[in-house]
């Protein structure tokens, strides 16, 4: 088998379930996985044979894709805030979205001239969010906890592989005996699970069979379950003036700022993605 039937081969097979342009990108995507080759080389070197265990690489990755595995697990990495992270079942997969809170919060340390902040992310998962913010700022002091410990080797290994220095803790954040050893923080983050249950059954088979579900919902009657108690955390361990950040469920963007409003968080404001969603919110502990 060529590159180029490969490559026809994975489009053909992903095609009636992903769509001819999806198939596509996924195609281009194992592709690089099997042979280490940019889009470039295989164009130019199109006829070059598959070796044996290329060829067995590219038929498990087929089957698993058929699967409705999503393909960052099939290659066991994704790409975050150009940061190429590792990534598997222990892990949700970075959305572009968490992104965009990673720049606000960079923007407003920097506005705010922090020096040295202290930083702290709830259930880190890939450890995406506390990487791209130690990768912007160096000179932070960055903390991350999460409850699984799949998810924390995962992270600990992707801090090795980006060469920077994270701290990861195994802690349960709704055990409040858990966190109190920690410090005080400027910055407090969390993409915490919000996907109410009853959510899931218009979710793509790919997330809800794939993703760790630990990592995504909360029971149906307590959408807030987390935003309430990481709320109550930061008025113990936010600095005087110190920020609280959210990726949050686009339903609940109203109910999650009153949340924190109620809690006598200030300055709460509510922020969009690049669709246009609710998506991101703030608020100040003085």
């Amino acid at each position: 088998m060529t590159i180029q039937t490969a490559f026809t081969h994975i489009v053909t097979s992903l095609e009636p379930i992903q769509g001819q342009r999806e198939a596509a990108n996924i195609a281009h995507i194992v592709m690089e996985y099997v042979t280490g080759m940019s889009k470039m080389d295989r164009i130019v070197y199109k006829e070059r044979e598959l070796t044996t265990e290329q060829t067995s690489q590219l038929t498990a990755a087929v089957k698993a894709l058929l699967a409705h595995e999503p393909v960052q697990y099939v290659i066991g990495s994704s790409w975050f805030y150009g940061m190429e992270l590792l990534v598997n079942p222990h892990v949700l997969i970075p959305r572009p979205e968490t992104e965009e809170l990673v720049e606000w919060i960079v923007q407003d340390i920097r506005t705010a001239q922090l020096s040295q902040p202290q930083i702290l992310d709830i259930g880190t998962g890939s450890g995406a969010i506390p990487l791209a913010i130690k990768k912007e700022l160096p000179q932070a002091h960055v903390q991350a906890v999460d409850v699984s410990k799949g998810a924390l080797q995962t992270a600990k290994d992707n801090a090795v592989k980006q060469q920077l220095d994270v701290t990861f803790e195994l802690v349960d954040i709704l055990n409040k005996t858990a966190w109190t050893h920690l410090p005080m923080f400027d910055i407090i983050v969390s993409n915490p699970p919000y996907i109410c249950q009853r959510e899931s059954a218009d979710m793509q088979e790919q997330v809800v069979s794939y993703e760790p579900s630990l990592a995504l919902f909360v029971p149906d009657d307590d959408a807030l379950l987390f935003y309430r108690e990481i709320g109550w955390m930061g008025k113990e361990k936010l600095k005087n003036g110190g920020a609280l950040y959210f990726e949050i469920n686009e339903a609940f963007g109203t109910e999650t700022a009153a949340l924190l409003e109620g809690m006598g968080y200030l300055e709460v404001e509510i922020k969009k993605d690049l669709f246009g969603k609710d998506r991101m919110v703030k608020g100040v502990w003085k």
